[in-house]
């Protein structure tokens, strides 16, 4: 018994912290989503697509009831044209129409690069009830160079039946006015239908996406 403590003790440093040479492939033969240990839910990557002077980015296939939880991931969504709002709707036939309607409440964080305004408000502007328009993410992207927005926005349940579908976006942009500032928004609302979406569209208000990455994932539930 004393051997198999110190060989055991032999796999620890004297803080307690596990060494790497105990971690093989013996050792973790038994876990098969490691992921779903450490996170309490496996993030599947269904599709990625980027943008190149694109009139919208939209997501037809693959939102559907493999998943419970969808999240897009937003990687420097580049404006075309300057103050445009990046903005998104729903569609529960494919994407043959964008006209759910939809409730949304945001506020907004930002400071300045200088120093010399911030500021926590509640964005009355870019709020929505029951809109059947376009639901804006993020507003105030600009087009200087290194101008851009990224973030989440997460979907649940989107093939339910029974309720409405709730979604939560975090953005941040780095835009220009006058002094850069850096701006962090807090969307969020629900899709009133309780027919399955299944189609996700990404447009600006006004011209295009320059570029940008947008990716999408299924999480398991737990």
């Amino acid at each position: 018994m004393g051997t198999i403590t110190r060989n055991a003790a032999n796999n620890f440093t004297t803080g307690g912290v596990i060494l790497p040479a105990a971690i093989n492939d013996t050792s973790v033969a038994s876990i098969s989503e490691l992921e779903n240990v450490a996170a309490g839910g496996a993030m599947t990557l269904i599709s990625e697509q980027t943008a190149s002077g694109s009139a919208s980015i939209e997501f037809t296939s693959g939102i559907d009831s493999t998943y419970p939880i969808y999240r897009f991931e937003f990687i420097n969504i580049h404006a075309g044209t300057a103050g445009a709002e990046f903005q998104f709707q729903s569609s529960t036939d494919g994407g043959s129409n964008y006209n759910v309607a939809t409730t949304t409440t945001m506020f907004q964080a930002y400071h300045k690069e200088d120093d010399t305004e911030n500021a926590l408000a509640y964005s009355t502007t870019h709020d929505s009830a029951q809109s059947t328009s376009f639901i804006t993410i993020g507003f105030n992207n600009y087009t200087d160079n290194d101008n851009n927005l990224s973030g989440t926005f997460i979907f649940f349940n989107p093939s339910s039946t029974t309720f409405v579908k709730h979604f939560i976006s975090t953005t941040n942009n780095l835009h220009n006015d006058t002094v850069n500032l850096i701006q962090n928004m807090y969307m969020a609302g629900y899709a009133n239908t309780t027919s399955s979406i299944n189609a996700i569209k990404f447009i600006m208000s006004s011209g295009n996406i320059d570029s940008g990455t947008i990716k999408l994932y299924g999480i398991k539930g737990d």
